[in-house]
């Protein structure tokens, strides 16, 4: 409005023109700078968000031990009910420590087993005639032909 009175009087249609154009594009510039910040401000939430779901609770001494007490009566509670599943069933089944622990015979068996001596009977006749055999070498992926030429 204030153009039109100042051009009073002269050619002015180019001149209003020129001047709603530019306060057009004055208003759009400042919707597209509004959108920009309301979308960097957008963005920002959403990562102080993201930050927020991966920094998790500080871990302090206080905060640790009771989390292991807890943790470790969950635990011994899970065991328990375990141990009264298999009760329940009947087999209870040692490891090799409880065993040990409970049956003392089991400490000395080795030991007799090595002080009667070695009383495994072989008989050799079974081994005579392995070139009788026809065994196919070169089927047997563990078969090594250097290894038979040492040997001999």
């Amino acid at each position: 409005m204030k153009k039109a009175q100042e051009n009073i009087g002269m050619v002015m249609i180019f001149t209003l023109v020129t001047a709603v154009q530019e306060k057009l594009n004055q208003i759009v510039d400042q919707i597209k700078s509004r959108k920009e910040e309301e979308k960097i401000l957008k963005e920002k939430e959403a990562e102080e968000v993201e930050k927020a779901v991966f920094h998790g609770t500080l871990v302090t001494i206080e905060n640790f031990l009771s989390w292991k007490a807890k943790f470790d009566a969950d635990l011994a509670e899970i065991r328990r009910k375990e141990q009264k599943e298999e009760e329940q069933i009947g087999k209870v089944k040692l490891t090799g420590k409880q065993l040990f622990e409970t049956d003392h015979n089991l400490d000395t068996s080795d030991i007799q087993f090595l002080e009667e001596g070695n009383n495994v009977e072989v008989d050799e006749s079974l081994f005579q005639d392995m070139d009788d055999l026809e065994l196919d070498d070169e089927d047997d992926p563990d078969y090594n032909p250097d290894l038979e030429s040492d040997e001999d």
